[in-house]
């Protein structure tokens, strides 16, 4: 068995599986299931196209190159300062998402044993576990993902099946178009799991095929669980309750409570909350790495421990702030990523493979298939997303 393909394979669906999964049934509430796995099968069709460009882009650049030097060998410096701030912008909202996500979590795991600490010390014990397996490096990374998405995969399989008799069709939540905006930059971020792909290039030794069947694999089954979910929860809470909750401060920690409410069983109860604590902690491992990677190549700070320090500091102070001064930032932020990932996530890669296709090259360079028609449908909709994006937020 390839295990190193495995853990790769499980680092795409962690860094995919993960917050995004509990905020997608209340960022899409108000648009209903169908109108969600339509809007889901498409961005995932893009995201994944943008995820085997940046491959293509990666493939073709020397080893440990990361978004930045892509950006800057094919467009030029002003595009790769725009790339520093989007992908900065983009990974600080992402992680701030998460760590505000998990320190719901936390919070509601130690009123549990009826502890009720400040939200710091929630963010703190979220935070600082974490930050220590990804200073450890991408082996570290992939040996505690791998642990926790079997854990997870498991949790999740388990908690669907005794969900689902507890559907009822006869409240199948009517979709419109209210709030679609949010929803699809919350279903853009929730599949961003490309910014992972330069790392792994770098942890299967540049084999293509490896890559290629992570990223494709590892897409899928995250685009199967993300119908799934959504089905399930919106089938179970009412879709009114489900728009109050989006309303609400404290969105993961108010679906949590929504689903045990109407389930009411209590390894139900203990799958809840094992599920939610996993799906923040992989998924922020992937983004906390994608992060740490992409400072040290912005940087050029590889070398010593001091580098290291810098490079984590860098990373994770600002979001740790942005959480302890806005607790409540969860969806918003995630939705405020959506913006930065098209620009990074979509259309970037397209523009750099658009422009790298003219060089030559060795014969046998990995190419999505499509031609130039595909790269220019792909900047079309990245152009249109990205309008959409800019008036929902301003």
């Amino acid at each position: 068995m390839d295990l190193k393909l495995l853990g790769s394979i499980l680092l795409v669906i962690g860094t995919a599986i993960g917050a995004g999964l509990l905020a997608l049934p209340v960022a899409t509430a108000h648009a209903g299931f169908v109108y969600t796995s339509l809007l889901m099968i498409v961005i995932w069709f893009f995201m994944t196209c943008s995820a085997l460009l940046i491959l293509e882009v990666n493939l073709r650049m020397p080893l440990n190159s990361n978004l930045i030097s892509m950006t800057k060998s094919t467009l030029g410096r002003p595009a790769a300062a725009i790339m520093w701030c989007a992908y900065l912008l983009l990974l600080y909202s992402v992680i701030s998402a998460y760590s505000a996500g998990g320190a719901d979590i936390v919070h509601s795991l130690l009123q549990m044993i009826h502890v009720n600490a400040p939200t710091w010390i929630d963010v703190l014990l979220f935070i600082g576990c974490l930050i220590f397996i990804v200073y450890r490096g991408i082996r570290s990374v992939d040996w505690a993902n791998r642990g926790l998405m079997i854990v997870k995969l498991g949790a999740f399989f388990c908690l669907i099946l005794l969900a689902l008799p507890h559907t009822r069709f006869t409240d199948w939540p009517a979709g419109n178009t209210h709030g679609m905006s949010t929803a699809i930059m919350v279903i853009v971020t929730s599949f961003a799991f490309a910014i992972i792909v330069p790392s792994l290039r770098v942890y299967l030794k540049s084999d293509r095929r490896r890559i290629y069947i992570a990223i494709m694999s590892g897409s899928i089954v995250a685009l199967i669980c993300y119908l799934l979910w959504i089905f399930v929860i919106q089938t179970i809470i009412p879709q009114q309750q489900l728009i109050a909750v989006s309303q609400s401060g404290h969105p993961v920690g108010g679906l949590i409570s929504a689903l045990i409410a109407h389930l009411q069983t209590p390894i139900i109860t203990t799958l809840v909350h094992l599920f939610a604590a996993i799906c923040m902690m992989t998924s922020f491992l992937g983004v906390a790495l994608s992060l740490t990677d992409f400072i040290a190549d912005g940087l050029n700070l590889r070398t010593t421990k001091q580098d290291k320090c810098i490079v984590f500091l860098t990373a994770f102070l600002p979001p740790m702030i942005i959480v302890l001064f806005f607790p409540g930032i969860f969806i918003k932020a995630l939705s405020y990523a959506g913006i930065f990932c098209v620009i990074i996530l979509i259309l970037f890669p397209a523009l750099m493979a658009w422009k790298i296709r003219k060089r030559k090259t060795e014969g046998d360079a990995y190419q999505l298939r499509g031609g130039q028609p595909l790269l220019a449908i792909i900047i079309l909709f990245a152009t249109v997303l990205l309008i959409m994006g800019v008036i929902q937020t301003f």
